[in-house]
């Protein structure tokens, strides 16, 4: 599943934390990537965060049309750490588990590895963080966002604060998670009678054609985000859009441009 950093609120006094978050996105997303295959999903995740910045967390979520099970578990271990009011760093490592024939583009990937750097500017936040991504294939990402919050009061009291965030964000990678999403994939059209042969390197020339792709690293998307938050001591309540549009060299089979809409909800012990 897409990386996704769980936090409601940032909490200055040092206590231990437990988040919980539930989530409804009308596709799925990978890296702004999304098939020709519309994935609706629910998404819920726990996260327990120490003082030291060390957390642990647990995910899970459901494809709303494709299945009768829960379509991905994870889960993550990892550390922040504060060099200042503006500065901070983090790594975790985040463990996949997918089912036999899964429709996600990021299933050849169980494995991630993330770094990120985060700097906040008078009047911007800027963020970079990059992601090896690794299991069956292997790959490497490349982020760069930037956001602007915008406050908008408050609702019916003080306590009730209401904002907007929009971001643009940069992602640049390699695609060898598609190969393997397009042998997969032909293998499930071909067991439903759509007549696909699974590409193998018997089939040379899409073979040479898929592998030349996933093993450049270009710029793989732009992603527009708007996300609407209203947030309290203890909770936020979000609802979101984001525009993805895919670099130029993006595989034909890829959506080049979608809206992704989203609501979401954390609640913090």
């Amino acid at each position: 599943m897409v990386s996704i950093k769980l936090q409601a609120q940032e909490d200055t006094v040092k206590k231990t934390t437990i988040t919980l978050a539930a989530l409804y996105s009308s596709n799925v997303s990978y890296y702004g990537q999304t098939t020709d295959e519309k994935l609706p999903y629910v998404l819920t995740n726990a996260t327990v965060r120490f003082p030291i910045g060390l957390y642990v967390s647990a995910g899970a979520y459901k494809l709303l049309n494709y299945g009768s099970g829960i379509s991905e578990t994870d889960v993550g271990l990892g550390y922040d750490y504060d060099f200042s009011d503006k500065l901070s760093t983090g790594i975790a490592y985040t463990r996949f588990f997918f089912p036999a024939n899964s429709p996600l583009l990021q299933a050849a990937n169980e494995n991630n590895l993330n770094l990120s750097a985060k700097y906040t500017w008078p009047w911007l936040k800027s963020s970079v963080s990059a992601d090896y991504a690794f299991g069956r294939e292997n790959d490497i990402f490349i982020s760069l966002n930037h956001a602007k919050e915008i406050s908008l009061g408050n609702l019916f009291n003080e306590k009730n604060y209401i904002s907007i965030e929009p971001a643009i964000e940069l992602i640049a990678g390699t695609r060898h998670f598609y190969e393997t999403y397009t042998i997969e994939k032909s293998k499930r059209d071909k067991a439903n009678g759509k007549g696909k042969v699974p590409v193998s390197p018997g089939n040379s020339n899409s073979t040479i054609t898929t592998t030349l792709a996933s093993n450049s690293f270009n710029l793989l998307s732009y992603n527009f985000k708007l996300p609407l938050n209203l947030s309290r001591a203890n909770y936020m309540a979000e609802i979101s859009y984001q525009l993805s549009i895919l670099g130029p060299k993006a595989d034909a089979e890829l959506k080049q441009q979608q809206s992704f809409f989203g609501v979401a909800f954390y609640y913090q012990f």
